[in-house]
């Protein structure tokens, strides 16, 4: 599989489900900014559920920026807030502490340009999981891509209709298995096993 994507903030596990999955791996730079996708946004399971981690951008007068030109608003403190949910939803986890020294540099850099922050995202995570993934990145924006599976809807989570095989998650028992958040619940919960359970995992696009 040749694998179309959007490059997003702590992508989801159907996100890495494709990379995992995928032969090759283009991402998407040249799309316009959609406001309430996860380009900007990722989904964790808190102690109260499934809680919603939003980066604040400075949003121009003009309705097609691309992507590539979103800036990040530095006013808000909005890293500490991230990473504090982060400990109150994972600190218990099985795999926390072993993969927090590796992810807490996010939150002290301070990135300009939301696409440089979601690289640097995936470049760490995709260190976590010991995944060697091989990219390229598009020139040009095309509503269709021939020899690419399109999966660039999934950076719209109310569009992703993939459920996926349930494992241990720390809040479970008060509000059962939440399917197809951010990796990190992946990765926290699972640890090396994380790896093997995306490569596993029925897609659809």
């Amino acid at each position: 599989m040749n694998s179309l994507l959007l490059p997003t903030y702590f992508p989801s596990i159907s996100h890495f489900a494709v990379m995992a999955q995928s032969e090759t791996v283009t991402f998407e730079i040249e799309d316009n900014f959609q406001k309430q996708t996860n380009r900007n946004r990722t989904y964790i399971y808190s102690p109260n559920g499934i809680q919603l981690l939003n980066i604040p951008v400075k949003h121009s007068k003009d309705s097609h920026q691309k992507t590539k030109d979103i800036r990040i608003e530095t006013e808000f403190d909005w890293q500490k807030q991230h990473f504090k949910s982060l400990e109150a939803a994972y600190r218990s986890s099985p795999f926390f502490e072993y993969f927090e020294d590796d992810i807490y540099p996010i939150f002290e850099k301070k990135h300009t340009f939301l696409m440089d922050l979601n690289w640097e995202v995936f470049e760490i995570v995709s260190q976590c999981l010991r995944m060697k993934i091989e990219y390229s990145t598009t020139t040009e924006y095309f509503k269709e891509v021939p020899g690419l599976t399109d999966f660039r809807q999934l950076a719209n989570g109310k569009k992703d209709p993939n459920q996926f095989q349930p494992y241990t998650q720390v809040f479970d028992d008060k509000h059962g298995f939440i399917n197809n958040l951010s990796v990190l619940d992946l990765l926290f919960n699972e640890g090396k096993f994380a790896a093997e359970y995306l490569k596993t995992q029925p897609l659809q696009s």
